[in-house]
């Protein structure tokens, strides 16, 4: 195939055309892998919820961090020291004031 003689029409047509077939493909390659994986671990006696360590598909539960910054000002705005800095922490140092004074 000449792909220098197609004109700009023909050659975006000829791209969709390849996206769909590689789209069908990865799928038909990855529900083959799964039938794959299933048949080997049937044929040792392995469910498949023990080999991939838990339930397929599921994340582990975390639990929640602890607060370990309080604002003097306001009890109730507490901050993990995790992520962005609450304006209360940024305007405390920004007085020039150790953030240690802020601990809980």
């Amino acid at each position: 195939m000449d792909l220098s003689n197609m004109s700009s029409a023909d050659l975006r047509n000829l791209q969709e055309q390849v996206k769909r077939e590689l789209k069908q493909r990865e799928s038909q390659d990855l529900a083959k892998a799964r039938e794959q994986i299933l048949a080997i671990a049937q044929s040792v006696g392995v469910p498949l919820k023990d080999l991939v360590g838990g339930a397929a598909g599921t994340r582990a539960k975390t639990g929640s961090v602890v607060p370990r910054y309080r604002n003097p000002a306001d009890a109730s705005q507490l901050w993990t020291g995790r992520g962005r800095q609450p304006k209360w922490v940024k305007d405390w140092l920004e007085a020039g004031k150790d953030i240690a004074g802020l601990k809980v």
